[in-house]
């Protein structure tokens, strides 16, 4: 990714059913937590998948785990946006647990995914609307 843009945050609880035997998040669910703030980001940005036409996939996603996420409490993820290429653009997370005092505090887990923009009904990539590619960093 050439250039990063933060382009959302949002904010969602820990649920009791997001831990593990182990007592902590389980590794999945933090998937959940990115996937729900890049929708939420799509959305509110006009991109939203429509399985009719053309929309967003992942071809990739990744994870890594700094600190352990305990149920009850609140996260913070921040989004992050790259460069465009002609069919698609990476975009990160940051996931922080939110403190007592209401503040994002020390980075629990990063992650992301490579967003190709298809054509449903094809099966095909597609060159990237020009309002979605307005949206992300010049390369």
């Amino acid at each position: 990714m050439s250039k990063r843009q933060q382009v959302h945050v949002m904010r969602m609880p820990i649920r009791w059913g997001d831990m593990d035997m182990m007592g902590h998040v389980n590794n999945t669910v933090y998937f959940r937590y990115i996937e729900s703030a890049r929708i939420a980001w799509l959305e509110e940005a006009g991109g939203a998948p429509n399985p009719t036409a053309e929309g967003p996939v992942i071809v990739n996603a990744h994870c890594s785990f700094i600190k352990q996420l305990k149920y009850p409490g609140e996260i913070e993820v921040t989004t992050f946006v790259g460069s465009p290429g002609r069919s698609s653009f990476e975009v990160t997370h940051e996931i922080r647990l939110v403190g007592a005092d209401g503040q994002a505090g020390a980075l629990h887990a990063e992650g992301g995914a490579k967003v190709v923009w298809v054509n449903f009904a094809a099966e095909k990539s597609v060159p990237l609307p020009d309002e979605v590619r307005a949206l992300l960093p010049a390369p």
